[in-house]
């Protein structure tokens, strides 16, 4: 059993190991525009941040960062566990969600940081989602029924139609996947996009709703669906692994055979 003194000097011993541990310091570049002064164009600027003194995701750097060197830095976030996808930015070349991204300790590589691609910003690394959003709303990603339980109950579904949802549900709208999509940058405004189509097939499939054929019916046009080219970036990217491609594919095969 440790005496207290020794466990003082232990203590001491391990603080000094740390502070006298050499830095390892990563630059940051990260994209930063201000729609206060529109005349100064966008810009990359340069952080360092010491590694030994960080957290080990980009989240966390960048939170370092607005605390203690730039304060003005404007992002997203908010759970920090990839749940609400709040902090969905362009990281390395990659979109996908800080808060699960490892900063890469290779401290003579600098990595940039830039807000989701082919989206207006609304400052630095924030993206305007306005209109992913309405799309999203515009395919009523809810239950519609005509008839309901005679006991006023929920709705009964067997554990084989819930298994069908898997891999569908669990979609956060970091909107990841659609600002990764060639035809949906191209396209947007008619295109709904792979996020929005998943969660459109999410319902589509799901037994206990009777708004089947209302909802094939908005997505059979030339636009909506059909732009989806199979290039398959959303599958690669999305941050919770799912794969909204296959789940286009899936729409695309009810609709033909209809």
């Amino acid at each position: 059993m440790f005496r207290p003194t020794i466990l003082k000097r232990c203590v001491r011993s391990l603080a000094t190991v740390a502070e006298e541990k050499a830095p390892r310091v990563k630059k940051f570049q990260i994209y930063r525009w201000n729609p206060d002064t529109p005349e100064v164009q966008p810009k990359m600027q340069t952080y360092e941040v010491d590694l030994n003194k960080c957290g080990p995701m980009v989240l966390d750097a960048l939170l370092k960062i607005k605390n203690e060197q730039d304060s003005t830095l404007t992002l997203r976030r908010s759970c920090r566990e990839g749940i609400c996808g709040s902090c969905a930015m362009n990281i390395g070349g990659r979109n996908t969600l800080a808060c699960l991204c490892r900063i890469d300790t290779d401290t003579s590589k600098e990595t940039k940081v830039y807000p989701l691609p082919h989206m207006f910003v609304v400052r630095d690394l924030v993206p305007d989602l306005t209109h992913f959003y309405k799309q999203y709303k515009s395919i009523k990603p809810y239950l519609k029924r005509d008839h309901h339980p005679e006991d006023g109950r929920e709705n009964i579904q067997s554990i084989e139609d819930r298994a069908k949802l898997d891999g569908l549900y669990e979609c956060i709208l970091c909107a990841c996947c659609s600002t990764s999509c060639p035809s949906y940058w191209w396209n947007q405004q008619q295109y709904l996009g792979p996020a929005v189509l998943m969660q459109a097939y999410r319902w589509l499939i799901d037994s206990r709703d009777e708004a089947t054929a209302e909802r094939k019916a908005m997505l059979q046009n030339s636009m909506s669906l059909y732009r989806c080219h199979t290039i398959m970036n959303c599958a690669r990217t999305c941050p919770k692994g799912l794969n909204p491609g296959k789940a286009i594919a899936e729409i695309k095969k009810s609709l033909a055979f209809d």
